[in-house]
């Protein structure tokens, strides 16, 4: 059994990091870091968006998203469902181009 010291002694010592060792935990032994995937182009940005509808429509479209993620279908969530519906009015209405 080691000797007990104060909590305080084992704070005070900082044993020197080894830079190499840092560098290969972080980039997990590769050389560089693999480069960011552009968001842009994968899809666009989001934002979030709070609204209020009928219970009804909660309930079938926590069904449809259920029902379609485990029939592998897609879209298959509420947000593309959404997405999906929104993109026609707004675009026939001039506020999309």
């Amino acid at each position: 059994m080691s000797e007990r010291r104060p909590l305080i002694e084992g704070l005070k010592s900082h044993p020197a990091n080894d830079s190499q060792v840092e560098k290969e935990f972080v980039f997990g032994g590769r050389e560089h870091p693999i480069p960011p995937v552009e968001r842009a182009v994968v899809a666009p940005v989001r934002a979030p968006l709070t609204t209020r509808i009928r219970a009804d429509y909660v309930a079938a479209l926590k069904r449809a998203s259920l029902t379609r993620q485990l029939d592998g279908q897609i879209p298959n969530s509420v947000q593309e469902f959404l997405e999906e519906a929104l993109e026609p009015w707004l675009r026939s209405h001039g506020y999309i181009p």
